[in-house]
């Protein structure tokens, strides 16, 4: 609180970290700075002016995205393909030149830059965390402020470990109640943006509040917060409680001994002030949430699972109308038809939304009740939550049923590092966009939980996971 003016969180890590104003736009301390394989730009800008990192030990590389899921006996060296094998080698080199921590190939912790960062406890409540990719929200489920950036803002972090930034408004969602059987968060995320829209959320840094969103689990929180770019908020937060302090305690970067005491006295104070002012509120109700997949070609186009395809006939919007149009063509839908006839030809459970160890069990639960009849690969987001899942026999209930068990990286979430769907494939996803051409050109993306994705996988089609854990 300032002064007698109520705060809130988003306001109060802005200003912790607020160095001046100039023409509208906020110098800001960064604490920490989380780069991929497409970082290279940055680090070679920084190299041609021969400036060095300015703080590197608080900037951290990951090979994730190029990084082939099968086959990785011979590490790079092994990656068919020249220019992916490129970019995993030059980043290599790059983090080595800069003196950069890098989870590469052959580091036993490595995995996602979404998923490696929490479970090493480099995440921690109040940070202002950048990375050279648009889900970085994600870390905002520990009390962040948390921004993707471009290479060239990225290369100014690396010189001065600041970064110009326009300070966004502040929104809050609200979601009250019990969430009902056999949803998860990433249907709350999904039904959530299919009613504010994909710029439902645009200029906002966006807090999540309420008893739902308490009764998650952090990586059910990370699942929400990574989506809130697809709203188009610049922020997605959690406040951190007990939950928050639970999960960092103990990991290799977390503070230690009165370190932690220290920390725990400032993270508690990371909480809206009551009557602080928001400039957008809005509500759901979790009760009114049901599993939920996409049918088109935004996250926007998200219905329950019992719910057809829409029918942009009755549209009276012209602009909406024409969007609908454009998504029915290209994933070769008509009106009217229900999303459980929606067949498929692949199932894809990983990425960054949900790879974690939480993920991955509610998707085995399902893939007991049955034998994969399409494609299907399961793709831990980390080495850690491999061996994890591997300790608890996930990966034998995965392979048993008929389900392929993988290495970690973002796989057919991008699709640039040789999974990708061929032209006309139809993959049920656990990530986190349904573009067009995300998953492979031509490929059709419908988004879900991991345990609706089992369920496909089992079924063959679009399911309602209920049916089959009743």
């Amino acid at each position: 609180m300032t002064g007698n003016t109520p705060q809130t969180i988003i306001g109060k890590l802005w200003d912790s970290h607020h160095i001046l104003t100039d023409e509208g736009e906020s110098l800001m301390y960064v604490d920490v700075a989380l780069a991929q394989e497409n970082t290279l730009h940055a680090f070679t800008a920084l190299d041609k002016t021969g400036r060095k990192a300015r703080k590197p030990r608080q900037i951290f590389a990951f090979t994730d995205h190029y990084v082939p899921t099968t086959g990785r006996a011979k590490g790079p060296a092994g990656i068919p393909d020249a220019g992916i094998r490129n970019m995993v080698i030059d980043l290599q080199d790059m983090a080595n030149k800069f003196g950069v921590t890098l989870f590469g190939m052959a580091h036993e912790q490595q995995g996602i830059m979404h998923i490696v960062p929490p479970e090493q406890g480099i995440i921690q409540p109040g940070l202002f965390v950048i990375g050279n990719d648009s889900h970085t929200s994600t870390h905002g489920a520990f009390g962040c402020l948390a921004y993707g950036v471009g290479a060239s803002e990225f290369a100014h972090v690396m010189a001065t470990q600041t970064l110009w930034q326009r300070k966004p408004k502040a929104m809050r969602i609200t979601i009250d109640g019990e969430l009902g059987f056999g949803v998860s968060a990433k249907d709350l995320i999904l039904a959530l943006i299919a009613k504010i829209g994909v710029d439902g959320a645009t200029g906002h840094a966006i807090e999540y509040a309420g008893s739902t969103i308490r009764k998650l689990g952090m990586e059910g929180r990370m699942t929400v917060c990574n989506m809130s770019i697809e709203a188009g908020g610049r922020v997605g937060l959690i406040a951190p409680d007990d939950k928050t302090y639970a999960y960092v305690e103990g990991r290799p970067y977390a503070p230690k001994g009165k370190a932690w005491e220290q920390a725990l006295d400032g993270w508690r104070a990371l909480a809206s002030d009551e009557g602080a002012t928001f400039d957008r509120e809005v509500t759901l109700d979790a009760a009114q949430i049901a599993p939920t997949a996409t049918w088109g070609i935004t996250p926007e186009h998200a219905l329950p699972i019992d719910g057809v395809v829409p029918d942009p006939s009755v549209v009276k919007d012209d602009k909406k109308r024409a969007e609908l149009e454009t998504a029915l063509d290209y994933m070769a839908l008509r009106p009217g038809m229900a999303l459980q006839d929606i067949k498929l030809d692949r199932v894809f459970i990983g990425s960054c939304t949900n790879a974690r160890i939480e993920d991955l069990r509610a998707a085995a639960e399902v893939a007991k009740h049955g034998k994969a009849k399409v494609t299907t690969w399961v793709v831990p987001g980390s080495m850690a939550v491999k061996r994890q899942a591997e300790a608890e026999g996930l990966d034998k209930v995965f392979t048993e049923a008929g389900f392929e068990w993988r290495d970690p990286g973002c796989s057919m979430c991008t699709a640039i590092n040789g999974d990708y769907l061929q032209p006309g494939e139809r993959c049920a996803s656990t990530s986190n966009r349904n573009f067009r051409n995300r998953q492979g050109p031509g490929g059709r993306t419908h988004l879900v939980s991991p345990a609706m994705a089992a369920a496909a996988a089992i079924k063959g089609h679009l399911t309602d996971v209920r049916e089959i854990i009743k």
